[in-house]
C-alpha cells in the first residue's frame, strides 16, 4: 500500500507539471497572477497544502514569486532558471519557443567546444574508457529509443567530467537535459533526419587522441548540425 506522504509526493510532482508547463509554454504569461490557494487546490483537486508545496518548487525555480496580499504572480522569463532540467522538459513537453532553442544551442555552441578542448589536454584512460562505453550504447539502442538518448547524456557528462574543471561540470545536468530534450523533440513527428553518432565519433576520436583543436572543432560542428536538425523539426 502508498503511504500518504509518497501520495502527497505524487500530487505535488503533478501540480507542479500542471503549472510549470503552463507557465513556460505562456498560457500562464509573465505578469499574470495565479489564482487564490483555495480556489486553485479546488480546481486541481489537490490538498491546499500540496498546492502550497508546488508553488514552493516553482518559485524555487524562478518561475513565480508570492508576496503578502498581491499573491503569487509569474515572473519575466529573464528569472526563470532555464537550465534546470525540470524546466527544460516542461519547454519541450509542447511546441518550445523558438528563441528558447536558439538560445540553448548559443549557450551549448560556447561551453561544449572549450569543455572538449580541455577534455583532450586533461582527460585520462577511465575517461576515454567512459565516453567510449557510451558510444557503444549509442550505436546499440540508437538515439531512438530512451536507452539510448541515457547513453548520449553519459557520454556528454563523461566529456565535462573529463574537464577536471568543477564549475563545468556543475552544467552536466543542464547540458544532458538540453541534448535530450532536443533529440527527443527533433524525432516526436518522424524519425531523426540523420544519424548523429558519427559526430560524436568524431568529438571522441580527437579527444582520445588528446588533439585539442580537432576536439573544438569537431564539437562545434556536433552543435551546429544539432541545431539545423532542431530548427528543420520546429
Amino acid at each position: 500500500m502508498k503511504t500518504p506522504r509518497a501520495s502527497g509526493r505524487r500530487l505535488r510532482g503533478a501540480v507542479v507539471h500542471y503549472l510549470g508547463t503552463a507557465i513556460v509554454s505562456g498560457r500562464i504569461a509573465p505578469g499574470e497572477r495565479l489564482t487564490g490557494e483555495v480556489a486553485n487546490s479546488e480546481a486541481l483537486d489537490v490538498s491546499r497544502s500540496a498546492y502550497r508545496e508546488a508553488v514552493q518548487v516553482l518559485t524555487a525555480k524562478g518561475l513565480v514569486e508570492s508576496r503578502p496580499k498581491a499573491g503569487t504572480r509569474v515572473l519575466p522569463r529573464s528569472r526563470w532558471n532555464l537550465l534546470d532540467p525540470a524546466v527544460l522538459a516542461w519547454a519541450f513537453s509542447g511546441e518550445p519557443d523558438a528563441d528558447l532553442v536558439r538560445d540553448i544551442f548559443e549557450l551549448r555552441a560556447i561551453v561544449e567546444p572549450a569543455a572538449a578542448r580541455l577534455a583532450a589536454e586533461r582527460r585520462d584512460k577511465a575517461d576515454i574508457k567512459a565516453m567510449r562505453d557510451a558510444l557503444a550504447r549509442m550505436r546499440r539502442h540508437t538515439l531512438a529509443t530512451e536507452e539510448g538518448r541515457a547513453a548520449d547524456r553519459d557520454f556528454h557528462d563523461a566529456l565535462l567530467r573529463s574537464t577536471r574543471n568543477e564549475a563545468l561540470i556543475a552544467l552536466s545536468a543542464s547540458i544532458g537535459a538540453a541534448v535530450s530534450w532536443t533529440t527527443r523533440y527533433k524525432q516526436r513527428l518522424r524519425a531523426l533526419p540523420r544519424d548523429p553518432v558519427p559526430d560524436h565519433v568524431r568529438v571522441f576520436d580527437a579527444i582520445a587522441a588528446g588533439d585539442a583543436e580537432a576536439a573544438s572543432t569537431a564539437m562545434r560542428s556536433l552543435i551546429d548540425l544539432a541545431h539545423d536538425d532542431t530548427r528543420h523539426s520546429m
